[in-house]
């Protein structure tokens, strides 16, 4: 009378040779995918605490504040926010940036001498996740940091499915106690042997993480590209076209005018230039106009900036800022005014590419 192994049973069964050969196999052929994954996470740790120490640097020019405020536009579900929370409290942003490197640092290093390799490898999805929530609407040519992300992201599940096999520190320290083959946590966090689960388990496993980084990599895709159920579009938020958002406009007493604004799209990689600004009436015929000359020679205590990184202020060619920037500017009293200041209705920037941004005066 034949009997059906439980599941325990078939836990605690030990692998025969052909399966343990096959899985070993295995897990070696992902030697490549695991050094590589390891080594792009400890690049990103090792250039800020070794090679570009300037990344970690306050006062340095690539300071990594810099490179956070350029995700605030694009950000999904809350990240935006989150991220100017932090660039308004130094201390956490400054502990932020340390711990995150470092955790990339030591995860990378982890992964590529195979150290608790499913461990790390978990950790690194999640290092992808975040990079994909924050960056991933950003790339001039392509979406280059939604592919990054989504790369790495199915790296890591397979590594933390497939595990490190015979050529990893995991497998020193199984050979130096070789009971801790038996330890469920071991098995779970390093990589030298199998997970401990029975074959059905491991495929409803493996399917469950197909499942996440298939919805997640396409769904952001879809997102920000289309090109899956609908059209190719250029994502809710540009990253090649800069975009100004401009509010709370208003004429002073005195005749300067003053607004807010913020460059919320277009690529980190130039910064916008705006090269003219007029006051319009209700018909859109100006009433008061700054040219580039003017506007490059504005006083900095006219820039009140949200962040203390990425900044507003006169440029070479009219007003300057990177992406993320957010300030409230005064413009100076215009020497002439083609008609009353009182007829305004408008506020109109142009940029140096031609496009134009407007916002309705509040009176």
């Amino acid at each position: 009378m034949s009997t059906i192994a439980s599941p325990a049973a078939i836990r605690e069964r030990a692998p025969s040779d052909a399966e343990q050969r096959a899985w070993r196999m295995s897990a070696i052929s992902l030697m490549s995918v695991r050094v590589i994954q390891g080594f792009i996470y400890w690049g990103g740790g090792s250039r800020r605490f070794i090679y570009a120490p300037g990344k970690l640097d306050p006062h340095a020019a690539h300071w990594m504040a810099n490179k956070f405020q350029t995700a605030i536009p694009g950000a999904l579900f809350g990240m935006g926010h989150v991220i100017s929370f932090m660039l308004h409290h130094f201390y956490l942003l400054y502990a932020g940036v340390i711990l995150f490197s470092a955790a990339e640092l030591i995860v990378g290093l982890m992964l590529m001498l195979g150290l608790f390799t499913r461990a790390a490898a978990l950790t690194s999805m999640g290092f992808s996740v975040v990079l994909m929530l924050m960056f991933g609407w950003q790339g001039a040519t392509c979406i280059d940091e939604w592919t990054m992300a989504a790369c790495n992201l199915a790296m890591g599940a397979t590594l933390m499915l497939g595990g490190s096999g015979a050529w990893s520190i995991d497998n020193v320290l199984l050979k130096n106690k070789p009971q801790r083959a038996r330890s469920g946590w071991f098995r779970w966090a390093a990589g030298s042997r199998a997970l401990p689960v029975s074959d059905i388990g491991f495929r409803n496993l493996a399917l469950a993480v197909l499942a996440f980084v298939v919805v997640f990599n396409v769904g952001t895709y879809s997102y920000y590209r289309g090109s899956v159920v609908t059209p190719f579009h250029g994502g809710p938020i540009s990253p090649t076209a800069h975009h100004l958002t401009l509010a709370a406009a208003t004429v002073l007493p005195d005749g300067s005018v003053r607004f807010h604004v913020t460059l919320d799209a277009g690529t980190p990689e130039a910064p916008v230039h705006v090269v003219e600004a007029a006051l319009l009436d209700a018909s859109g015929a100006p009433v008061a106009h700054w040219d580039t000359e003017t506007l490059s020679k504005m006083s900095k205590t006219a820039f009140a900036n949200d962040y203390a990184y990425n900044k507003f202020g006169p440029g070479p060619f009219g007003l300057r800022a990177a992406m993320g920037a957010a300030a409230t500017i005064t413009l100076p009293a215009s020497a002439a005014h083609a008609r009353p200041i009182a007829d305004a209705s408008t506020l109109q920037l142009t940029d140096v590419d031609g496009r134009i941004f407007r916002t309705s005066l509040q009176h």
